[in-house]
């Protein structure tokens, strides 16, 4: 008697839907659901392994016919995944953990240093700013006659300094 494997079309929409949440999750800031998509990608990956293994089948002894004989290879590859996706689950769950206690909250931030490598490569000869024209004497000027209370930050300045943790002191 050969076992044929037929593709459950239920089984195979809930893998491609549990993939789905796990990525949206994935692709969040927040550390939180970055560990839930981590946790519901594994049992996506366990879900299809289980699923690529086809119908259950009589035990592989020996003594039996080879092709009523289940597959062991998927069920081996799933207790990995089950023992990766736990050991990465408790890495995230450490780091999440540290990160609420040094800043307070689980959402990761914009990197100030991206930031400013992509301002570069949007404007790569500086035609928009004012850093090295060679012109000092506009600077100093402007400098001096405007105090600190009367600087105005741009919405990228505001948005390091919030990010980096400085504050603007009058």
């Amino acid at each position: 008697m050969i076992i044929v494997p037929t593709i459950n079309l239920t089984m195979a929409v809930t893998v491609a839907v549990l993939y789905a949440v796990g990525f949206y999750l994935l692709l969040s800031r927040s550390l939180m659901r970055v560990l839930i998509g981590v946790v519901v990608l594994g049992h996506a990956s366990n879900l299809l392994l289980q699923l690529a293994g086809g119908p259950p089948a009589r035990p592989p002894i020996v003594g039996t016919d080879p092709a009523a004989m289940a597959d062991p290879l998927p069920q081996a590859l799933a207790l990995t995944a089950i023992v990766i996706t736990f050991a990465l689950t408790t890495f995230l769950l450490a780091l999440g953990y540290r990160s609420f206690v040094l800043v307070g909250h689980d959402e990761v931030q914009d990197d100030v240093e991206d930031r400013r490598i992509g301002r570069q490569k949007a404007d790569p000869v500086g035609l928009g700013s004012d850093e090295g024209d060679g012109d000092d004497s506009d600077d100093s000027d402007d400098s001096a006659d405007s105090g600190a209370g009367d600087r105005v930050a741009s919405t990228d300045d505001a948005v390091e300094a919030t990010a980096t943790g400085e504050r603007e002191r009058p």
